[in-house]
């Protein structure tokens, strides 16, 4: 007899992405669906790793990580963002940024706290709250342009809420916060009990001049949060499964509690590597103009499409209604335009807990010049 368990989701099946993927190799469509870029990553970056791996660099690192990467990483935010850390007390290395995300938030949560979650979300936010017990308060983002209604933020507050969970640039809409966004959220949190987390893994694929405003420049904001980040999405290599979380001394300490008893540290050659790679600064301070230059291209192609394209300041994507084109719902339009056109994308309502759906996908147009061509030639014919 096979023993039976009480799920901790019950409410969760398979993801959107596995099941957009799955339909994509079986129909050989294109995938403009999960976030991923299909052109090589950086060679130098690659080299560097075969080379500290025959230089013996194969055993363990310290728990919160090779020292020298973090040394480099605190380098970086105070060029980036003009915030002192302490390498030894405030950076974590962590195998990706959804498992920062992830320990960050079982770090915190005890049964029946609250967190406010901003929707469209990326998916693992609310699996990774209800498997700690807590509850998220779901606030929507006002479409089409998918910013915080700061208002509806004040009102949703309650003496149970113990985290705001933020993302920006934000997957899947390509939304970036304004400064005053930081300020408003360092207002309704100061003299509270209130823990922020931020996801900045798509921190450098910011475009139009903007700038990117971290949770780290703001001193206050700093101290009461955990901030996360992602090799993978600065350097094209999301199979790699490293990142790094931020945060206070205090908050740290507990962190790294959770942290020691499920990974206890992470790749180390790459590690070696990217803390001698990081020395080349413009690698990532110039991914932002790069990454529009394909941004802008997909957008130029799509203009000969039924699509109407919605505003996107950063990350891989960029969303699109298809009002003009059919009445059905987003997810059975995204499969039938895999299985009769061979482009694969997903469904914006797949990034909301109660499936709103305003008739809505997401393209990820972090692909080679080619694979964006090959694919709008399809999608011109729908």
């Amino acid at each position: 007899m096979t023993p039976s368990i009480q799920s901790k989701l019950p409410n969760i099946s398979t993801t959107i992405f596995t099941v957009m993927s799955g339909l994509a190799n079986q129909y050989n469509a294109i995938n403009l669906g999960q976030g991923f870029p299909d052109y090589p990553m950086n060679e130098a970056l690659m080299n560097k790793v075969n080379e500290v791996m025959h230089h013996g660099w194969n055993q363990y690192v310290p728990m919160q990580g090779y020292m020298p990467l973090r040394e480099a990483l605190a380098e970086k935010t105070e060029l980036l963002y003009g915030t002192k850390i302490s390498p030894d007390t405030q950076i974590t290395i962590t195998p990706g940024g959804t498992y920062a995300i992830y320990t960050a938030l079982t770090t915190v949560l005890q049964p029946g706290d609250e967190v406010i979650v901003f929707e469209p979300a990326y998916d693992s936010y609310i699996p990774n709250i209800e498997i700690n017990k807590a509850i998220p308060v779901l606030i929507p983002l006002q479409f089409p342009e998918y910013k915080i209604d700061w208002a509806e933020v004040r009102r949703k507050i309650s003496p149970k809420t113990r985290m705001i969970m933020l993302n920006s640039p934000h997957n899947p809409t390509g939304a970036v916060l304004a400064e005053s966004d930081l300020l408003q959220l360092q207002e309704i949190v100061r003299d509270t009990n209130i823990i922020v987390l931020s996801d900045e893994v798509y921190e450098h694929l910011i475009f139009d001049n903007l700038k990117h405003y971290s949770v780290l420049r703001y001193p206050e904001l700093m101290k009461r949060s955990f901030v996360c980040f992602s090799f993978g999405k600065t350097y094209h290599c999301t199979g790699w499964k490293l990142g790094y979380c931020i945060s206070s001394p205090e908050l740290m300490a507990e962190f790294r509690k959770v942290h020691q008893y499920n990974c206890f540290c992470c790749h180390t050659p790459s590690q070696v590597a990217l803390a001698d790679f990081l020395k080349n600064k413009e690698a990532y301070l110039s991914l932002g103009e790069l990454m529009q230059e394909r941004r802008d291209y997909f957008l130029q192609l799509m203009q000969h499409t039924k699509f109407e394209m919605l505003s996107s300041h950063g990350s891989y994507f960029v969303c699109a209604k298809y009002n003009r084109i059919s009445d059905e719902d987003d997810k059975d339009f995204a499969k039938r335009i895999t299985k009769e056109y061979g482009v694969a994308t997903i469904p914006v309502s797949a990034f909301y807990a109660t499936g709103t759906d305003h008739q809505v996908i997401r393209f990820c147009f972090a692909k080679k010049k080619e694979t964006l061509e090959a694919a709008a030639e399809r999608l011109i014919k729908i």
